[in-house]
């Protein structure tokens, strides 16, 4: 495959399920992935998807990188890539994110995305929200990342969860602009 380079970052929040089908999305529009798991997202995608979650992400990426391997080649901007997705982005990980700490390779690599003013696009995951989540952000925001909270298109009469975290996914995706839109839009006729 020769498309766009994407990393995808997937932290350990709760909403395994949005890391699968941004991959798929991601392989619907053509892209390559470099995945990077924090040690908590191979736990959730065990908890909440199955013992053979982890194999089935890594099974859509082109490369996998190891979240302490800060020498990868995602950790420099002079690896060209599209742009990076996290989903589930965690408060820990948006936060980060947002500070600059680059303590491991999933948040330098969002660095590198704001640094060399490229997509970065963070399916941020919590509820509540405190004045620190909310103030985190506004940070990255301010820097030119994109907050997608996954909250579902209830316009669209979703049936199942997975109509819904796919429909998540395909709005990330787009957000990268690789392809013409993934995500249904509303329509007035329904």
């Amino acid at each position: 495959m020769s498309g766009p380079r994407v990393v995808l970052g997937v932290s350990g929040a709760s909403g395994a399920a949005l890391a699968l089908d941004c991959a798929q999305a991601l392989r619907s529009a053509g892209a390559r992935i470099d995945l990077v798991l924090s040690p908590m997202a191979e736990r959730t995608l065990e908890l909440e998807i199955g013992p053979d979650a982890q194999a089935e992400l890594c099974a859509l990426a082109d490369r996998t990188h190891p979240i302490r391997d800060l020498g990868a080649t995602i950790a420099s901007g002079s690896h060209p890539v599209a742009g990076m997705i996290v989903a589930p982005c965690s408060m820990r990980s948006l936060a980060a994110i947002a500070q600059g700490l680059d303590d491991n390779l999933l948040t330098r690599a969002a660095s590198v995305q704001l640094k060399e003013r490229r997509p970065l696009i963070l399916l941020a995951r919590e509820a509540p929200l405190t004045l620190a989540h909310l103030r985190n952000m506004t940070s990255v925001t301010e820097m030119g990342g994109i907050v997608l909270p996954p909250v579902p298109a209830f316009y669209l009469n979703p049936q199942t969860v997975g109509e819904i975290t796919r429909q998540i996914a395909a709005r990330a995706v787009d957000l990268l602009r690789l392809t013409a839109p993934q995500a249904r839009a509303w329509t007035p006729e329904g």
